[in-house]
Order: C-alpha cells, then sequence, then structure tokens
C-alpha cells in the first residue's frame, strides 16, 4: 500500500522536526508570559515525533491512490507551514507572526483531513491528533501573543 513512499514523508517530517533542533525555545521562551495549561517541554518532543510519523503514515496511505493530488498539494503546505512556524517564532522571536502561520497551518489541516479521509479513513483519522495539537499549540500562540510584548 505504501510503495515505499513512506521514508520520503517521513524525511519531509525530519527537515521540519529539525528546525526545533535550529531554533530551540531558550531563554527568551522561558521569560514569557504562559498559561497555567502549558504543556510541560518535555511533551513537545514526545507529541511532535508521535504527531510526524503519523502525519508521513497519512501521506503514505494516500500517495498512490488515484485522485491523490490536492491531498498530496495540501500535505506539502501543511509541512512548509509546519517547517516555517518554528524558525519564525522562536528563531525571530515574531510571536505574532507566528499566530498568523499556525493558523494557516490549523485551516490547511482541516481542510486536509477530508480529502485524505475521502481517499482513505484511516489516512484521514491518522491526521485527527495533529489538528488536536494544533488547536493546543495555535490556543497557547494566541494568549502568549496577547499576553507578551512583542
Amino acid at each position: 500500500m505504501f510503495g515505499g513512499q513512506f521514508p520520503i514523508f517521513l524525511a519531509a517530517c525530519g527537515a521540519a522536526a529539525a528546525t526545533g533542533v535550529m531554533f530551540p525555545p531558550g531563554h527568551w521562551y522561558d521569560t514569557l508570559k504562559k498559561p497555567g495549561w502549558t504543556p510541560p517541554r518535555w511533551a513537545f518532543p514526545v507529541a511532535w515525533t508521535t504527531l510526524y510519523l503519523l502525519i508521513a503514515l497519512a501521506a503514505a496511505r494516500v500517495a498512490g491512490l488515484a485522485g491523490s493530488g490536492t491531498a498530496l498539494a495540501l500535505w506539502s503546505l501543511q509541512i512548509a507551514l509546519n517547517a516555517l512556524w518554528t524558525p519564525v517564532f522562536f528563531g525571530a522571536h515574531r510571536i505574532g507572526a507566528g499566530a498568523v502561520i499556525i493558523g494557516l497551518l490549523w485551516l490547511t489541516v482541516l481542510a486536509m483531513i477530508p480529502v485524505f479521509w475521502a481517499l482513505d479513513a484511516w489516512a484521514g483519522g491518522l491526521l485527527l491528533p495533529y489538528l488536536v495539537w494544533l488547536s493546543l499549540a495555535a490556543a497557547l500562540n494566541l494568549w502568549i501573543w496577547r499576553n507578551n510584548a512583542e
């Protein structure tokens, strides 16, 4: 079913994940006001590792299917936005720009789920945890933007 494409999608996810190594939260993030519901720092790499595996698996499931062009275009857009958010938020310290990017990412994933679901219900379902985590991350980004001077 995967046609050897899983490693390619996983490599794209790895490239997006690498931005977290290049632009770690660091002291700047530690000094920001954050809500009490902020996940502990250890939760982020655990969540993202799991999500990247699911995202790559979902793409691999639909990649060889007829009519997957829109699904793969949306997948490409979400991984680009995903990779862009970290250097903007943590690297450039642009909280507002990060909010715009994560909002666009959230909308892209929201659009992606039914497109994937129509091709392969499992693939669509694999993306649901991603949308949940992005909802939390977007809410956190917005809270930080509202409660910290940029």
